[in-house]
């Protein structure tokens, strides 16, 4: 398990590998994550978007942004705690993610950002 905290809300992540499967003519390698988003600081925060990085071995790089996690923007009083799974394909059996949770502290109410801590994806045949 990563884990990192900034501003008072810590981000803990989990991984694990899914599978193989052909999609297209070519191998594609399933990896799930959970993330675990505790807010340790005295303020309630809510989280309204993401921004992922996913890098392959291939030296392949994707972005996604989008609203919230997995349909929601949660809100988390001081001592919560938001969990959740999802996943992403490479095209090789080694990659990483990292990226950062937009959220917003409802007593300054101002924007910040969360960083989301450089997670690695690895097929277990693929390491020696």
């Amino acid at each position: 398990m990563v884990t990192q905290i900034t501003k008072g809300i810590k981000i803990s992540v989990l991984t694990g590998f899914e599978g193989t499967f052909f999609k297209n003519h070519k191998i594609h390698y399933a990896f799930s994550y959970e993330i675990i988003i505790e807010n340790q600081s005295k303020d309630s925060v809510q989280l309204n978007s993401r921004h992922w990085e996913i890098y392959d071995s291939l030296n392949h790089k994707e972005i996604v942004d989008g609203e919230g996690v997995v349909g929601k923007k949660p809100v988390l009083k001081p001592g919560e705690k938001h969990i959740y799974t999802s996943g992403c394909l490479l095209a090789s059996p080694i990659g990483a993610m990292n990226g950062y949770y937009t959220m917003v502290n409802f007593t300054s109410t101002k924007s910040f950002q969360v960083e989301i801590p450089t997670f690695k994806l690895s097929a277990p045949f693929a390491l020696n």
